[in-house]
Order: C-alpha cells, then structure tokens, then sequence
C-alpha cells in the first residue's frame, strides 16, 4: 500500500515514518514544502499525478494558534483551502484522504466529553479555520476520514512535553495552566490507528470521528505526570505551580475543557486507544532518555 503524507516535518508524519518502517507492506512517503505545498494547488495535483498512492494523510496544517488571530487569511488559505484542495486531488487519483482537525473546532463549554454529534462551535482563527477545513475536505473527496485529535506530543518537534522537560532544565518551579482540560495524545498512537484503519477502510467507515488518548486532564495535571515519570528515570523534574488560564496572556481563547470521547472510532475499527497517562509516560521517558545522553555544552 502507498501512502502520501502532507507535512513531512511535523510531529504525526515524523511517526508515521516511524511506525511505517515497522511494516512491511507500506510504502509511506512524507512531503512538503516546496515539493508539496498547501499555498500551491497545482504542485498537489503533480505529486499526486505523479506518485497515485492509495492514502493520502493530510497532516500538514497551520498551527499557530495565537498567531492565526492577526493573520486569519493565511491560516485559511492552509487549512481549509489548502487542505481541501488536497483531498480533490486524491479524488482525481481514486486515492481516499485522511485529514487531521483539532479539538479547537468546540469551545469547550459542554461540560463533558465531544462526541462526534456535537455541532462546532470555535472560540478562534485556528479554530474556525480547521472546522472549514473539515468541510472543505468532505465536499471536495467522499473517500475521506477526518480525525479530530487534542493535545499533541510526541518524541519529535516542538509541544508541551518537551517545553517542560526543557523548563526544568533552569528553574525549579513552573507556573502550568491549571484550569483547562483536553486528552493528551501521542502522536506514536495516532499514527498506529491510521495504519491499522487504512487496510479497513471502506464505504462503511469513511466520516467522521474524534481520536485520542483516553482520559482527560489539566495542562498542569499533564506537566505533574510529565516531571513523575521523567524524575523516576533520573531525568529533569520541577514543581508545578497552577495559574489560571485568565492569567496567561495569550492572543487566542482557548476551550476551557475540550476533550474528546473515541469509542465511536474504537468500535467502527476495533481498535483501542491507550490512557493519556501511559502515553505520556512513554513519550517523556524517551525524551528525556535522549536529553541525558546528549553531549553537555
């Protein structure tokens, strides 16, 4: 099976390559930018002309939450322009997409787990950029999955768990957001459920579907589990000290708990997503395995 991934630098397609290396039966390619560009349709119709894999995972996105509130329109032309002129040309290639939206599309106020039902309502730019991304992409290819993750970490990149590991490097205590709650989730399990779905993927389980981690916690809970599981390796730790959401000074609202229930995904698939915890745990055991045997400067 050949697989074309959008997005070769970002976390999702860096486990991609990943987990695909562990099988024998996919040929999974990662690209981007300039060879694949979301800014540029006609270089996706030459790729996909070129290569006509079977999956397209659209995983490459704009994700600066903050910033998409001062530069809406880019963050439009990438994740929903962009995105949905990809699906089209996995269209014209009879390839069917798999396309990566966000807990951002709720704003949070429900009370209690998303399911797939819940009618979206985005508190910003990014937000309403990734929710016309999800439409775009149903209407331009009907062979599409579009999979609503939250919180994501992985061993590669930039995300909270490294920015954590990183802080107590220096200080001795960092100030986590305390008040806002989502289901972490490894990018490695995600990047595991798309292989597994991609060689049952039919008319029967194209639409869509939420996809995480089980469980939920706070950003502080989160960084509490991060500096436990790395101190129990000998790996940097701080004290946690919770601060409200309001006092973190950002340029874009954030849901105040957005997490998001799978089972819908977990029974059309037969699949089970690991707890958040577990997860969490194994990410930052290898993060910080990888910081200790770094050479110091």
């Amino acid at each position: 099976m050949k697989i074309l991934v959008s997005g070769r630098s970002g976390q999702l397609a860096r486990c991609l390559m990943e987990k695909a290396a562990l099988r024998g039966d996919v040929e999974l390619i990662a690209m981007g930018r300039p060879e694949l560009d979301l800014l540029r349709p006609e270089t996706l119709s030459a790729v996909l002309e070129q290569l006509r894999p079977e999956i397209v995972v659209s995983a490459a996105a704009y994700t600066g939450v903050d910033k998409a509130e001062s530069e809406p329109d880019l963050a439009f032309a990438i994740n929903c322009d962009g995105a949905g002129a990809l699906a089209a040309a996995a269209e014209r290639v009879g390839a069917s997409v798999v396309h990566i939206s966000s807990d951002y599309v709720f704003a949070g106020d429900k009370g209690k787990t998303y399911d797939e039902t819940d009618p979206a309502s985005p508190l910003g730019a990014y937000g309403l950029s990734k929710y016309a991304g999800e439409l775009a992409v149903a209407a331009a290819n009907p062979r599409n999955v579009i999979l609503r993750t939250a919180w994501a970490h992985s061993p590669y990149g930039s995300n909270f768990i490294r920015t954590m590991l990183n802080l107590a490097t220096t200080k001795k205590t960092v100030n986590v957001v305390g008040d806002r709650y989502g289901s972490p989730t490894s990018m490695l399990d995600v990047a595991d459920a798309i292989l597994h779905l991609v060689d049952r993927l039919d008319e029967h389980h194209y639409g869509l579907y939420h996809l995480t981690c089980r469980g939920s916690t706070s950003w502080a809970g989160l960084a509490r589990h991060v500096y436990a599981a790395s101190r129990a390796i000998g790996g940097p730790w701080a004290d946690v000290v919770d601060i409200s959401g309001d006092d973190y000074k950002a340029a874009a609202q954030r849901p105040i708990a957005s997490p998001l229930n799978s089972s819908l995904f977990e029974r059309r698939f037969s699949w089970a997503m690991p707890s958040w915890q577990q997860s969490a745990t194994e990410v930052t055991q290898r993060i910080a395995g990888e910081m200790a045997s770094l050479p110091a400067h």
